[in-house]
């Protein structure tokens, strides 16, 4: 009778038991009861894969090669993770690009502007491995590199001392790839609205792979002669900008001005961009790119990088102020556009010489750059040269002032020996981007259609639209616009 009673009672526990269990075992009871828990808190479970990450990293490292830790490798391997992140910092610089000349131009052309700044990048990136990063540091010829295609050079095919002295191959490449495709998205604003999309990419491989890396070797290359005669460019206001400014004066001449942009008296009229707001965003994202691309051209983690730093958000500052205060006394308001392009003015500015000019004298660049842009746009747009987003008024007419500049506030720099740089690298730029432009607009052609262009470039070019089920407002609401590009259509 008792063992009766005892099994009744085991088996009534047991089944108290399974059910209290059970419960556990459901999805939602057992994430409750690991919530009440304090070992499986938020913070807690987001520990878990960093845990695993570092045993991960711990255990490669234990298996991998014994490498003493010497001061010269740590430094080494601390000088190639900063140059990682400044890359990145440069190639993020595309977003600020997409989204400046997209807010400064109409939203009908919006679709074909980013596309032409996504993948401007991934060709630059593609041509300047294959041939462009070698024509531009490989070889000891004082006009053109050579050798090393496709990254099978060994460091000092490229003019590096061997890692750890030097930085590795593929993070300089990546540096330097980031540089070139910079050079080619200069070039998509001054030709927006109206250039062929297989014409600019046609446009972009040449001069990612040609015209840049052979102006950029006489500068940065260990053989250059620019270089070796005492030319001084730290970070490319001329070597980038000033050459993606040149061939953007080139291709906006040969391309011919947007329809309606000047009325029956040959004036120009103002066209509105479509979204100030972006415009806006692009900008702030390219001064924070601008403490990679100026910092990063160290190329190397040390004390001077903090300083070229603020020389380069010094001069950017002064740029923006100075374009305020001069447009507003100019046109008696003070115009966004115009802050914006006066800020990129003095990060432009700054670029060849934020490594050497002392804090007044990086004030004074931005701030003579900031003034300049503002007089350049309308002086372009009197020339009958459109550029919609003053491209060649930032990266060209303030590339040359900043490095010239550099003759001026840097010590050692010989102000004629800047201008002779200055005007050898314009004029094999435009010669040669003048061969370009010319040779396609004989082939493929390199403007659209005045139907296409009318229509806007994202319906005609890529059959879509920015703002789908948006509504959307009349084409440069009173400005008269599109009665004069009516008027150019029948003339077509």
């Amino acid at each position: 009778m008792t063992s009766k009673l005892k099994f009744r009672s085991n088996r009534t526990e047991n089944r108290r038991l399974s059910t209290k269990y059970s419960r556990l075992l459901e999805p939602t009871a057992l994430i409750d009861r690991l919530r009440r828990t304090k070992w499986f808190s938020l913070p807690t479970l987001t520990c878990i894969p960093l845990v695993f990450i570092i045993i991960a990293l711990w255990a490669g490292a234990a298996t991998a090669q014994d490498q003493e830790l010497t001061p010269e490798y740590v430094k080494g391997v601390l000088d190639a993770i900063w140059i990682l992140v400044a890359s990145v910092f440069v190639i993020f610089m595309n977003a600020g690009f997409g989204m400046l000349e997209t807010g400064f131009c109409r939203q009908k052309n919006a679709v074909n502007i980013l596309a032409k700044n996504l993948i401007v990048f991934a060709i630059a990136t593609l041509v300047y491995w294959s041939i462009g990063f070698s024509t531009m540091f490989a070889g000891d010829h004082p006009f053109i590199g050579g050798g090393g295609f496709f990254l099978t050079g060994e460091s000092s095919t490229y003019g590096l001392d061997p890692f750890p002295a030097g930085l590795p191959v593929p993070i300089f490449f990546l540096f330097q790839a980031a540089f070139a495709a910079t050079a080619a998205t200069i070039v998509s604003g001054a030709v927006a609205e109206r250039i062929e999309f297989s014409a600019f990419l046609l446009f972009s491989l040449l001069i990612t792979g040609i015209s840049y890396p052979i102006t950029g070797h006489w500068i940065w290359g260990s053989a250059g002669w620019l270089g070796a005669m005492g030319f001084k460019d730290f970070a490319g206001s001329t070597a980038v900008h000033s050459v993606g400014g040149w061939a953007a004066l080139v291709g906006a001449y040969i391309l011919g001005p947007r329809m309606g942009k000047y009325d029956e008296n040959n004036q120009p009229r103002a066209i509105p961009g479509h979204n100030m707001g972006f415009a806006t965003l692009g900008c702030l994202i390219l001064w924070i790119g601008w403490f990679g691309f100026n910092p990063g051209s160290q190329l190397a983690a040390d004390e001077n990088v903090v300083y070229i730093a603020v020389t380069t958000n010094l001069a950017a500052a002064a740029g923006g102020a100075t374009a305020t205060i001069t447009s507003w006394l100019k046109d008696n308001k003070p115009d966004l556009s115009m802050i914006i392009n006066g800020v990129l003015a003095g990060l432009v500015g700054i670029t060849a010489g934020c490594d050497g000019v002392s804090y007044l004298g990086a004030v004074i660049i931005g701030a003579v750059a900031g003034i300049i842009v503002v007089f350049s746009v309308p002086f372009f747009d009197k020339l009958h040269i459109d550029d919609p987003v003053g491209a060649t008024s930032v990266h060209l007419v303030c590339g040359a002032w900043g490095t010239l500049a550099v003759g001026i506030f840097v010590e050692g720099a010989n102000i004629f020996t800047q201008a002779i740089g200055i005007i050898s690298v314009g004029l094999f730029t435009v010669i040669l981007s003048t061969i370009f432009w010319l040779a396609l607009k004989a082939t493929i052609g390199i403007r659209v259609h005045p139907e296409q262009e009318y229509e806007g470039l994202d319906i005609s070019e890529h059959g879509m639209e920015a703002y789908n089920g948006f509504v959307k407002e009349p084409d440069a609401l009173g400005t008269g616009i599109s009665t004069g590009m009516d008027i150019e259509l029948e003339k077509h």
